[in-house]
Order: structure tokens, then sequence, then C-alpha cells
């Protein structure tokens, strides 16, 4: 189970019929969440997304639960996202 799971596929499919852009591709998705397609991919590993539909023509992905997840954010955020294993850097001067 995703931690961001889609809406019914009955939902999807009929909101797609009506003509309803909710559905895109791995570049669709990527830009919409402001990542890089390598970060869509790492998500659906990691299991904080799914597609809807994953197939031979690709993956394609319900935008707004891209959307609610890039807004979810990560679920570690460090203090200073600079630092390494030994400490934070120090600025030139």
């Amino acid at each position: 189970m995703a931690t961001y799971p889609n809406p019914d596929g009955l939902e999807i499919h009929f909101a797609h019929l009506e003509g309803n852009a909710d559905l895109g591709d791995l570049w669709e998705a990527a830009r919409t969440a402001g990542v890089k397609p390598g970060t869509i991919r790492v998500w659906v590993t990691r299991k904080k997304i799914e597609p809807v539909l994953d197939g031979p023509a690709g993956q394609y992905f319900h935008l707004p639960t891209i959307r609610q997840a890039a807004a979810g954010g990560a679920k570690h955020r460090p203090a200073d996202p600079a630092a390494n294993s030994r400490g934070p850097h120090a600025r030139a001067a």
C-alpha cells in the first residue's frame, strides 16, 4: 500500500473519459512535483506513490496524487543539508 494512494480506479477511468487531464506519464509527473524523473522512480520503489497504469507503454500517474506527495515532503530533513559524515562545511572567506 502506497503512502499516497490513488483514488478508485473507476473514478480515474470516468474522469479520463470526460477529458480530465489528471493522468500523466513519468515526465509530466516529475514536472508536476518539481523534481527529476529519477525521484519519481525512487518514490515508486519506496512505495510513496504507485502508478495508475504500468505496462509496456510506460507508467502513468494520477497527477493530483503526485502533487499531494510532493507537498508532503521528505520524512527526514537534515538541519544542514550541506553537512556530511564529517560535520558541517565551513564557508570559504
